[in-house]
């Protein structure tokens, strides 16, 4: 059995930096908290956490104090931050330094929309952790839409601000991008123009993957995919392999793997998320070897 690597699968940066934090806070002997699991990766908020990184929720992060606490690459809302002032707690900064422009043009959108009573709307997933920062930019007035069943939620004769969490489908955001602008030309019927600002913030790293990855899972007879079962952007990953080569399968560690895949298969392609560890894919690329 032949066992090819995709050489782009494996952290994004911002997934890197934060552990990378974490993990220099932690060789240093510091006790540290983590705002939520560091990365949508069971295997590697494991590894973490032998090494000492505490993982909590907002309902523990809430009872801290005189402590450390390290903000995941997902970011978090303004009022995180003021909590942890009121609470003496040193934030060990790791968003993702993506994530953290969008949350400042998001911001300033907000603060402009104001004077011509415009909407700042954000394409994400409801209750993601990324999309709670967001919105928190907007003092959680801005729109959520998760697809365009929600586009009822927006004024179209009002301007809109258009923003996507970075993780969301390219191709996908395109769609609501036309649509929001079809809607509103509709709703001018002549008049003067309404403003719509689109703001292209899904992230390069994230979108440049999937012709990549439709390319590697094309060139191999049966595709392994790794992620964590949480990850939104491994998701999406997966169904890119899939729609490609019908014999993709998703795994999020070794155990899961069934040696029935490969019957009458000569070459094996193994891929993962942004928030895959490159340890754990090459660990299930040295275990298909044995097969």
């Amino acid at each position: 059995m032949r066992v090819e690597i995709d050489n782009r699968s494996g952290f994004c940066f911002g997934v890197q930096n934060a552990v990378k934090i974490a993990e220099n806070a932690l060789l240093n002997g510091e006790r540290v908290f983590s705002l939520g699991p560091i990365v949508h990766n069971d295997k590697e908020v494991e590894r973490l956490s032998d090494l000492g990184l505490i993982s909590i929720d907002h309902n523990q992060f809430s009872e801290l104090r005189n402590c450390k606490v390290l903000i995941r690459a997902h970011g978090e809302p303004p009022e995180t931050y003021e909590k942890a002032e009121r609470n003496n707690i040193e934030i060990i900064e790791a968003t993702c330094p993506i994530v953290k422009k969008v949350q400042s043009r998001i911001r300033d959108a907000w603060i402009s929309s104001k004077a011509d009573n415009g909407q700042v709307v954000i394409y994400g997933k409801s209750g993601h952790a990324e999309v709670i920062g967001l919105l928190g930019q907007t003092n959680n007035e801005g729109i959520l839409i998760s697809s365009v069943d929600d586009l009822c939620k927006i004024d179209f004769t009002r301007p809109v601000h258009l923003f996507s969490q970075t993780t969301m489908d390219a191709k996908e955001y395109r769609k609501i991008k036309e649509l929001i602008a079809g809607n509103m030309k509709a709703a001018a019927s002549g008049s003067q123009e309404i403003s719509f600002k689109i703001h292209n913030t899904v992230c390069g790293q994230v979108s440049n993957r999937e012709p990549h990855l439709k390319e590697f899972a094309g060139n191999h007879d049966i595709i392994i995919f790794v992620s964590g079962r949480e990850s939104s952007n491994g998701k999406m990953l997966f169904n890119v392999c899939k729609s490609v080569n019908p014999d993709t399968y998703f795994v999020s560690s070794v155990d899961e793997i069934e040696s029935s895949w490969f019957s009458n298969k000569k070459f094996a392609g193994v891929c993962g998320a942004t928030s895959t560890p490159k340890w754990l894919i090459e660990q299930i690329r040295d275990h298909i070897s044995k097969l």
